[in-house]
């Protein structure tokens, strides 16, 4: 249904209604005792739980999802190969806690490694990887810190690739769902392999230490992380029903309590919300009005679907308002932002998004450009 709400001649809105089912009725999220928790819904951001989300907590292995991601992008951009041959150096064959057991010297490929890293949360691995793409771990923590900022971490400094203890290393629950939710959605393929359960290295197998994984058949990652001053962390994610929520839990005090709240949290998530798109790229949502252009009228849309995150059974309380703020004149491009799309929920602005041009309009002729000016300055 679309219906015009002139203001200043040039306001459209366009009312969704999308049929649904009858409203869930809210509750309260869970509480957790931990650090710091956050539970999103990847594919928007939208935050359905928190508490401590911005305090400063030190990460453990959860640094590795940064030292994964960073791997990613070398090897999509070409700069480096899976098959890459690392030449183990002492200090990577030298680090404690958890390891995949590299020797020195030996050579290890970069697929190798990252596995070990991934599944066996390896410190060894971690530092190998570290000083193959930066030369030194100390200069990847540098590409990690700035990965992290243009990721819009705010809340992060880290000073080495495996997450073991230092003052000035630590992150925030928002952060590392950040980074969390770039490995998920920037590296499909890869993301893939956090939720691999074993992998045997030098001929030793060890288990992924993400329980959830035998425990919940939708969750597929991402990380866990323990030392005695961060207490025990993980990241998990699942996928529902087309909608993939992310919970991270940091600073519990044992493995049972960082799996119990992360498994509380996704399950209120889904049961309480849910993601659908609600404006498909491409698709016409309105013809508006062009001037002095060789036709009247141009068909606008958006350039990227759009998804929301809503409470589950609320569809029919979403609203989308097109507006254009000024008279259109032609020449527009195919993809010119005409105006914008402003989504409410029950009222209340959720998010805005370009609203742009589906075709290309010329300009007119002498004559109906001449006309339109007139009309224009009646206007």
């Amino acid at each position: 249904m679309i219906y015009p709400k002139p203001i200043n001649g040039y306001l459209f809105g366009l009312l969704l209604l999308i049929a649904g089912t009858s409203p869930v009725l809210a509750v309260d999220p869970p509480a957790i005792e931990a650090g710091g928790h956050l539970l999103i819904d990847v594919h928007t951001g939208h935050v359905l739980s928190e508490n401590n989300a911005d305090a400063r907590l030190e990460p453990a292995s959860l640094t590795k999802i940064m030292t994964a991601h960073l791997v990613f992008l070398e090897i999509e951009a070409g700069r480096i190969k899976l098959d890459d041959l690392v030449t183990i150096s002492e200090k990577a064959w030298k680090m404690g806690g958890s390891r995949m057991f590299i020797e020195v010297g030996k050579q290890v490929t970069v697929k190798e490694l990252l596995k070990g890293l991934i599944i066996q949360s390896g410190n060894d691995s971690a530092v190998a990887l570290a000083e193959y793409v930066a030369g030194s771990e100390e200069a990847f923590a540098q590409l990690m810190n700035k990965e992290a900022a243009r990721l819009g971490s705010t809340g992060t400094q880290f000073v080495n690739a495996s997450g073991m203890p230092d003052p000035g290393h630590y992150t925030t629950p928002r952060d590392i769902a950040l980074i969390s939710r770039a490995t998920i959605l920037d590296h499909p393929d890869f993301y893939a392999w956090y939720a691999i359960k074993d992998y045997t290295y030098n001929g030793i197998k060890q288990n992924n230490r993400n329980g959830l994984l035998w425990k919940d058949a939708t969750v597929d990652g991402v990380k866990t992380g323990h030392t005695e001053a961060a207490g025990y962390c993980l990241v998990a994610s699942a996928a529902r029903d087309g909608t993939r929520l992310m919970s991270v839990v940091m600073g519990t005090d044992s493995i049972d309590a960082r799996e119990k709240a992360s498994s509380e949290l996704l399950n209120y998530g889904f049961r309480f919300f849910e993601t659908r798109r609600i404006l498909s790229a491409g698709a016409a949502l309105q013809q508006v009005k062009i001037w002095k252009g060789d036709t009247e009228q141009v068909a606008v849309g958006v350039a990227s679907d759009v998804y929301m995150t809503y409470p589950r059974g609320d569809k029919e309380s979403l609203q989308a308002q097109l507006l254009l703020s000024s008279p259109i004149e032609a020449p527009v491009r195919a993809g010119q932002q005409l105006g914008t799309v402003v989504i409410s929920l029950k009222g209340e602005k959720q998010k805005s998004v370009p609203l742009v041009s589906l075709a290309e309009v010329n300009e007119g002729s002498f004559f109906s450009r001449m006309t339109d000016a007139v009309m224009l300055w009646f206007e």
